[in-house]
């Protein structure tokens, strides 16, 4: 089947949401022709109409079960309500034995997916490292180029790994419930030192004193982090939020506007935004050198120097150079 670059690029700009739709399904195919379309399409789309269009990211990860789904759509309606359009991006668990996914964010998110001025898109995390999928980034920039004024990345589960979200967002924001038994050790540091905010959801009912214990605790804790230099007085902070009631939800996007309108004045968010670009041209190049070992020969030989390993004929290290001598990939130094 052809793809008409120029027809997805026009109706992308339009705000097609059909368009859309079809140039992120494009970017996530893995076939090699759909990847040279989808990079044709990125580049025409960063070239087009000037500078290219900036939207907020944010990217979200909290524990499973805290909530995540529910705050996007309590905290997505309120942004529409506002005006904004809104582009959630949900990454969903992917099966490690059959790659599947149940994508079933839509279904949890029944008014925010009816809302004309949002837009979900669920998508597998295919097993990814951080539960983003490889191609998160250029759905965010084809959502930028759709004109959307917010971009929410939700990623899977919680953990150091979901570091790499920070590498595609302008502010990371962590979910957390209450009573969760021993708060502190319930997130990595890792994940600590690159919140921006964390939000203690689910603050209501029985519930909300120990919300309450909950934010003052991490409040602590977030003081004794390193300053960072990308944070201004009072940064990173903990709030209370319930997406059930609505509530916390406007003063959470108050702080999120106060910290994106400082970086931008002094400097953080256009460097934060060119270290990012340079991050990801550099996980290209790791990816199409890792690409080079799903080839057929790659693989034949894959299970010829494994079965050696395994009889003890050979040592890991010998057999990987080995591998990469016929592949012709470069070797490590010894």
């Amino acid at each position: 089947m052809t793809i008409d670059i120029a027809q997805l690029e026009s109706g992308i700009v339009k705000g097609d949401r059909r368009a859309l739709s079809r140039a992120i399904t494009l970017v996530e195919s893995t076939r090699a022709d759909h990847r040279a379309a989808a990079a044709q399409l990125i580049e025409a789309l960063t070239r087009a109409n000037g500078a290219p269009r900036e939207a907020l990211r944010i990217g979200l990860s909290g524990t499973p079960g805290v909530g995540k789904s529910t705050f996007i759509e309590g905290f997505g309606g309120m942004l529409t309500a506002q005006g904004l359009r809104v582009a959630v991006l949900a990454v969903d668990p992917s099966s490690s034995r059959s790659g599947g996914s149940i994508l079933g964010d839509k279904t949890r998110m029944d008014l925010l997916s009816r809302d004309p001025n949002a837009f979900i898109r669920p998508s597998p995390s295919q097993t990814h490292l951080g539960g983003v999928g490889r191609r998160s980034r250029e759905a965010v920039a084809l959502c930028e180029a759709a004109g959307f004024d917010v971009v929410l990345i939700e990623t899977v589960g919680v953990g150091q790994s979901e570091t790499v979200v920070a590498e595609m967002s302008d502010l990371f924001v962590l979910l957390l419930a209450p009573a969760g038994g021993d708060e502190l050790q319930g997130v990595k540091r890792g994940i600590m030192e690159i919140a921006d905010i964390i939000l203690i959801n689910k603050a209501d009912g029985d519930l909300k004193a120990a919300a309450s214990r909950t934010c003052a605790d991490y409040s602590g804790a977030l003081r004794l982090l390193r300053k960072r230099p990308q944070d201004p007085k009072g940064f990173p902070k903990a709030m209370m939020v319930s997406a059930l009631e609505d509530t916390g939800l406007e003063a959470a996007w108050t702080e999120m506007e106060a910290l994106t309108g400082w970086r931008r004045e002094n400097g953080h968010w256009a460097a934060r935004r060119s270290a990012q670009a340079r991050y990801w041209f550099q996980e290209e190049v790791r990816q199409a050198l890792l690409a080079q070992l799903d080839t057929p020969p790659a693989r034949t030989a894959m299970r010829e120097l494994g079965e050696e390993v395994a009889q003890g004929l050979t040592t890991p290290a010998i057999a990987a150079a080995d591998l990469l001598e016929r592949i012709g990939a470069p070797r490590s130094a010894q």
